[in-house]
């Protein structure tokens, strides 16, 4: 019985071992605080899948090229909880996003807030909202 249970408890000890952990970053491994921006542009698609909020912003440069950016928000449930959901702001809703930009310089950022035409803030959670400059 003994060596019934030592095989099992190494059998799990190396299944464990194996199985890849998936690591959550860390708002400065991802995004400088010394880079805050706020994005004006169209919602043209709003991904809530775990364990963060996508959002996708045409933004038009003043030379009239457009880019996507990719907005972290935070994840469907804590937005879900401050009121924040699909029917909340629908695509093609002009808005500006308020938070930081990424540190490799891609057209990708981590949102605080939206600002609705009206003047209206909504809360985006995540990582953002747990920083203080």
């Amino acid at each position: 019985m003994r060596t019934n249970l030592a095989v099992a408890a190494f059998g799990a000890a190396v299944l464990l071992a194996t199985v890849p952990l998936s690591g959550h970053h860390a708002f400065s491994a991802e995004f400088d605080i010394e880079q805050p921006l706020t994005l004006e542009g169209k919602l043209v698609k709003w991904e809530m899948i775990n364990p963060h909020s996508w959002f996708h912003i045409d933004v038009e440069a003043e030379d009239g090229m457009i880019s996507t950016w990719l907005v972290e928000g935070g994840s469907p449930n804590e937005l879900i909880r401050q009121g924040v959901n699909r029917n909340t702001v629908e695509v093609g809703t002009f808005l500006a996003v308020e938070g930081y930009r990424a540190k490799d310089g891609t057209e990708k950022a981590v949102g605080r807030n939206f600002i609705l035409e009206n003047g209206e803030r909504l809360f985006l959670g995540g990582s953002a909202n747990r920083v203080s400059r």
